[in-house]
């Protein structure tokens, strides 16, 4: 019903109404499975479908749960957009962004496991019992079509339940999942009423010169409403599935009481200090935030915004915008509360110190020119050998150079890392992420976390501007 109604408020050209909430669902008997399918929506579009419908549903689990999607490829043999790569075939498959499983088939080997129009991908993810609890997603990676499906909205959430194990604070409070998407505008004959919708602003903060071409989605409706109680605690798990745009968030006149980054607790490594205040927080694509926010006293109505990123004189147009209005009302939604559950957190609040001390034992550095995008050199390519090694049951500090115009959001699957300093300068309480902003000309330095015996195989590391990634800006890495 309610993608119904985003295509009928569409139409009308009125508000998006309230904030859609994508079918959910929960493992049973510690075992989630579903069938999922690729396919192509009347407007032309890649989707995922769910039920015969293009949703794609939230996948709720528990450490220790087992995955199971069967992964039909429904998409027509002959492509009907075109891809950054040549050629375009209509080939997807899916990644599971974040969660640290074995790169190996059938889990998240986003490598060898690619299914061309017509064929059937079978996964079973074994979720490791001491998983941290978080919010991550999932997303197809068919290198070379990634950016293309990416736009068009082929991603959703998964969550990693028990985190008030970490926070019991965030015991009774409603609970929102926020898929944060960009939308194409290129050729949309609406692109002036979804520019104003947005409140869209001519202000650049960099060098680009291009016109916006993007406007954001919040769980794929523009600028829609998000209801809370005046002085209500909310807890929000906002996702930046954007296939190429940042997001600067900022509820107006609210801070945000950070809990997690990128589904990774804070109090998993800090156990001492469980949050982080802060008013806006910038988050690269594929970055995600979990916090607790509250609704205003009352007065004038508020809005949760992205500002303008300058994200380098070669880097692409990334406005300021409305994301959504928050209407301050008392209501009652049962559904939406976060649950006490039996996880028992484990913590790890490792001392790296000496790691950060050393050389790098590896540097990435990111280059671009007129032929495409590079790491160290190197354009990606499907049979290359692994770019670098990592022993596992280690640390090791990498170095994140970024050699270009323009910034480049740096992720690696399987595992996460301690972004401890930016352009040779400490960053003020680092935290644990699997994709950072490297700054355009600077650097970042990183702990990689190598540790975990279940990571084993051959995985990759790479820009998360997936228009960037398609055309090269990826490597392979061997965890053994």
């Amino acid at each position: 019903m309610a993608f119904v109604i985003f295509c009928l408020v569409e139409v009308l050209g009125k508000p998006a109404g309230l904030l859609p909430k994508p079918p959910e669902l929960r493992s049973k008997d510690h075992t989630l499975s579903l069938t999922l399918h690729a396919a192509v929506t009347k407007e032309g579009k890649d989707a995922f479908y769910f039920n015969g419908q293009p949703h794609a549903p939230t996948l709720r689990l528990s450490p220790g749960d087992q995955l199971k999607i069967t992964y039909i490829n429904d998409l027509p043999a002959k492509p009907q957009e075109s891809c950054l790569a040549t050629p375009c075939m209509d080939m997807t498959n899916l990644h599971f962004h974040g969660l640290t499983i074995s790169p190996d088939a059938p889990q998240d080997d986003v490598l060898t496991m690619l299914a061309m129009p017509g064929k059937t991908l079978n996964y079973t993810v074994q979720v490791p019992k001491d998983h941290p609890s978080g919010l991550y997603w999932y997303h197809t990676h068919p290198h070379g079509e990634s950016y293309r499906q990416a736009l068009d909205g082929m991603s959703g959430a998964l969550v990693i339940e028990g985190i008030e194990s970490y926070y019991p604070e965030l015991i009774g409070m409603r609970e929102r999942v926020l898929v944060v998407r960009g939308r194409s505008i290129k050729k949309d004959p609406r692109a002036s009423d979804l520019k104003q919708r947005v409140d869209l602003s001519s202000e650049t903060c960099g060098g680009e010169h291009e016109a916006p071409e993007e406007v954001m989605t919040v769980n794929g409706a523009v600028r829609p409403e998000i209801e809370i109680s005046p002085g209500e605690r909310q807890f929000w798990r906002i996702a930046n599935a954007s296939a190429d745009r940042y997001v600067d968030l900022e509820l107006e006149g609210e801070k945000f009481e950070i809990v997690a980054m990128d589904g990774e607790p804070i109090a998993q490594h800090d156990p001492e200090h469980r949050t982080r205040i802060a008013s806006r927080v910038l988050l690269p694509p594929a970055g995600r935030l979990e916090a607790i926010v509250t609704g205003p006293a009352g007065g004038t109505g508020r809005r949760l915004v992205t500002h303008c990123v300058d994200t380098g004189p070669d880097g692409d147009p990334n406005p300021a915008m409305v994301l959504a209005d928050i209407a301050l009302r008392s209501w009652t939604d049962p559904a939406g509360k976060v649950l006490e559950s039996s996880v028992k957190p484990e913590i790890k609040a490792v001392d790296v110190s000496a790691e950060e001390k050393t050389p790098p034992r590896f540097t990435v550095t990111f280059t671009e020119d007129k032929s495409g995008f590079y790491i160290n050199g190197e354009k990606f390519a499907p049979d290359a050998a692994p770019m670098v090694r990592a022993k596992v049951g280690s640390y090791q500090h990498w170095r994140i150079v970024n050699a270009s115009g323009e910034l480049h959001p740096m992720h690696i699957h399987q595992v996460h890392f301690l972004a401890y300093a930016e352009n040779d300068r400490p960053i003020a309480d680092p935290v644990w992420l699997d994709t950072v902003n490297v700054p355009y000309g600077g650097s970042v330095d990183v702990i990689m976390d190598f540790t975990d015996p279940v990571i084993r195989g051959m995985s990759v590391f790479h820009c998360h501007l997936l228009n960037h990634e398609d055309k090269g800006m990826m490597a392979k890495i061997l965890f053994e």
